[in-house]
């Protein structure tokens, strides 16, 4: 049990698309596939429950982060306030299922099935391998911020718009210069985009500061089009049937 918590872990590190790294990807993956079978379940009570199990482990497992880092000592306000897009994404997701928000789900469907996903291949569990804590915190977060956009669509019948789209792009691009403002202010790095990660990272192989941002808006735009490309398609489809007729 001390080296499920310790700072100092000596276990196996973190390997990336190991064993324990492969399982993981596939439990998250099973899971969201059985998301088909709920939608075959009109049971209001299965639906209530699987929203409010979703929304517990969030914020939940969110908590137990803060603690980890608080009582390992690493607990500080240049890292740790939930401003990084997947850390402020749990807190929406929850809000979102408990609530069924419109508003929430645009932002939870773009940005959190994109940046979760990436997050899910690619974990920031630095030395932390399987068994420990933070490794099953970073699969389950990251995870259930997946879950929780895919839930809503497939179960719930929530769909983006192409209106979706727009709002998502710049109310994100809001929020980033928001949060530029504040990392000269508290000397942080929140989203990445005052310099890159001091850990290695996929950021690594971009160009220097501030290019490398223009890079990952544009990776954002595409990803935030490939996620609306099936209803596109489908909007298209179903206006053709209706002018045949």
């Amino acid at each position: 049990m001390d080296q499920f918590f310790s700072k100092n872990y000596t276990g196996e590190p973190f390997e990336l698309f190991g064993t324990a790294h492969l399982i993981a990807l596939g439990i998250v993956l099973l899971l969201n596939l059985a998301l088909l079978l709920v939608r075959r379940n009109p049971s209001p009570r299965l639906r209530l429950t699987i929203r409010y199990t979703l929304a517990t482990i969030l914020v939940v497992n969110e908590i137990g982060w803060h603690l980890w880092n608080y009582f390992t000592g690493q607990w500080t306000l240049q890292t740790m306030l939930p401003l990084h897009l997947c850390s402020i994404l749990v807190w929406l997701s929850a809000y979102m299922l408990i609530t069924k928000s419109d508003a929430i789900y645009e932002f939870a469907y773009f940005l959190g099935i994109a940046g979760a996903i990436q997050a899910l291949l690619t974990p920031d569990a630095g030395i932390y391998g399987f068994p420990h804590f933070r490794f099953f915190q970073v699969i389950l977060s990251h995870g259930a911020i997946v879950t929780a956009a895919i839930y809503m669509t497939v179960v719930e019948g929530y769909r983006p718009y192409w209106r979706s789209v727009r709002r998502v792009l710049v109310w994100g691009n809001l929020y980033m210069l928001a949060i530029l403002a504040l990392n000269s202010v508290l000397g942080s790095n929140y989203l990445f985009i005052s310099r890159k990660p001091d850990t290695p990272s996929l950021i690594d192989l971009l160009p220097p500061w501030p290019w490398y941002i223009l890079v990952i808006e544009a990776i954002a735009l595409v990803m935030c089009l490939l996620l609306y490309l099936p209803y596109a398609l489908r909007d298209r489809r179903q206006a053709a049937v209706v002018e045949q007729q």
